[in-house]
């Protein structure tokens, strides 16, 4: 990897609704091989989700050279749009709104050892 495609660490954070937590687990313990290659197509590796109680926190490395328009492909494909119909409704915005209108709310790195 050259230094123009340097790893990019992103993170973010938002609530599960109580009473759909079970079914965001579930969808999440048979996620939709079509949208995990969307999401590799995106050029974003090691994505995690994690839950404490109702609140989760998500991880992802990107490694490709234009974050922008990877997004934007990732936004306009139809199964990984259609994969959101399901888990947003489980979802609830904790963080103050960061990204207008988006339910996950990116949270600042302070601090990474390598």
């Amino acid at each position: 990897m050259s230094d123009e495609t340097a790893v990019r660490r992103f993170a973010f954070t938002v609530g599960v609704r109580p009473e759909r937590r079970e079914e965001y687990l579930e969808l999440h313990r048979n996620v939709w091989p079509g949208v995990e290659q969307a999401l590799r197509d995106a050029n974003i590796r090691n994505y995690s989700i994690f839950a404490i109680g109702d609140v989760l926190f998500g991880y992802w490395e990107y490694v490709g050279a234009d974050y922008e328009a990877d997004m934007a492909r990732l936004d306009a494909d139809p199964l990984s749009r259609e994969w959101l119909t399901h888990t947003d409704p489980c979802q609830v915005r904790i963080a103050e709104e960061r990204t207008p209108g988006a339910l996950w709310q990116p949270m600042d790195e302070i601090w990474h050892l390598s």
